[in-house]
């Protein structure tokens, strides 16, 4: 259980340029090596704009200048040794609509996978985006990640999910200004007993900064409330003593429990039991 690994969750600014969106983040990506991190976690749509928002429709996103922002950005990645967990629209064949996606960047300058957004939206899901169907999960230092985008946060069972593969953390990209998103991610934290970063952009900010919360629920960092740029600095460390109850006694009981064996057994055959309808 030992270990620890320092992360960056940015809070970048997102554009329908997407060069300004590639210079955005290879800024933040040089911050966070030099502050020491070992891995970034980018906002949902943060190299091509996110639909809706930055876009109206997808001939406005410029595909081969956004490719070509994406090997710079790999590239760097190589160059500085950091893991890159980055959102984006990632096109398919016409007349397919590109899925909503995190592109994991590997501290080789490799593209080590990718995770497609599951459980778009009602509006995504009849105008804009095509859905993925499978989860992510990928590791750095010892460390187990699992990855999830935005309105997905209120569907626990994804989370539920990542704690049966064994993560210990869950990165959620977003794109939402509801403070509600926050108090989600402590509610799935501390009922997986997973460390869980929200990485939000710059503009939403005021309502829902990036944060990282741990196995306990707790915030442990979060950016700034002003609209700008910033970058979340934390540690994801195993031998805290405010998470031994959350990831040595807690979540191996849980696990035991959703079994339910534990309780099958413990069963009686009694009939004040049986009988429901009397004190």
């Amino acid at each position: 259980m030992a270990g620890t690994l320092r992360i960056a969750i940015a809070q970048s600014r997102v554009d329908r340029d997407v060069r300004a969106n590639g210079r955005e983040i290879r800024g933040l990506m040089r911050r966070a090596a030099a502050g020491g991190a070992r891995l970034v976690q980018f906002p949902e749509g943060a190299a091509s704009g996110y639909a809706k928002s930055e876009l109206t429709g997808w001939d406005e996103v410029d595909w081969p200048a956004l490719r070509e922002e994406l090997e710079e950005t790999a590239a760097l990645a190589g160059s500085l040794g950091l893991w890159v967990v980055l959102g984006s629209a990632h096109p398919l064949t016409a007349p397919h609509r590109p899925h909503n996606s995190l592109y994991l960047i590997s501290d080789a300058g490799a593209l080590a996978g990718r995770y497609d957004k599951r459980r778009c939206s009602h509006t995504e899901i009849t105008g804009w985006y095509s859905p993925g169907e499978a989860p992510l999960t990928f590791s750095v230092d010892g460390f187990t990640f699992g990855c999830s985008i935005c309105i997905e946060i209120v569907f626990p069972e994804l989370f539920a999910e990542y704690e049966a593969l064994g993560v210990d953390a869950v990165l959620v990209s977003a794109y939402s200004r509801d403070p509600v998103f926050g108090v989600l991610a402590r509610g799935h934290a501390a009922a997986t007993c997973l460390w869980i970063g929200l990485a939000n952009p710059a503009q939403c900010s005021p309502g829902q900064p990036s944060c990282l919360v741990g196995p306990d629920g707790m915030v442990l960092a979060e950016g700034n409330r002003d609209g700008e740029s910033d970058l979340v600095f934390a540690t994801l460390d195993r031998g805290d003593p405010a998470f031994e109850i959350a990831l040595e006694k807690a979540r191996p009981w849980r696990r035991t429990a959703r079994l339910g064996e534990i309780y099958v057994s413990r069963r009686v055959d009694d009939s004040r039991s049986r009988d429901r309808t009397a004190f």
